[in-house]
């Protein structure tokens, strides 16, 4: 089993979500996006994008005096460490639980349902 990743805070992952959709971002690019939602200083969001790249999330290079980050870690690897995270501690590490625990309090309209159930029998038939 391989180490996880460093827990992220939700504003982290709010910026993550974020320089994942452009690709490459500067600070003031996510902190522009974020101010459509709430406002938020540059500051905050510098210290925040600074944080990530220091846990490993993110990378940058300086285009003349300004950083520009991009996504070290893909969306998918960091939503399989968080879920992997989440059954180890809340679950005790049972995965049938968590699911029990998503399909009972959801409430899953027919057709989620019906996704999960032919997700599964793809699994089986593999």
């Amino acid at each position: 089993m391989r180490k996880s990743l460093t827990p992220l805070g939700e504003s982290e992952m709010e910026i993550l979500h974020h320089v994942w959709a452009l690709g490459e971002a500067t600070v003031a690019q996510v902190r522009e996006r974020i101010l459509k939602e709430r406002k938020v200083a540059y500051t905050t969001v510098m210290t925040i994008m600074k944080n990530l790249n220091d846990k490993g999330f993110l990378k940058y290079y300086k285009d003349g005096n300004t950083y520009v980050y991009s996504a070290r870690i893909e969306p998918e690897e960091v939503q399989s460490n968080l879920v992997s995270g989440l059954i180890d501690k809340v679950f005790k590490g049972s995965t049938s639980d968590l699911v029990q625990t998503l399909v009972k309090g959801e409430n899953l309209s027919d057709k989620e349902l019906k996704e999960l159930k032919d997700l599964i029998d793809d699994m089986e038939d593999q």
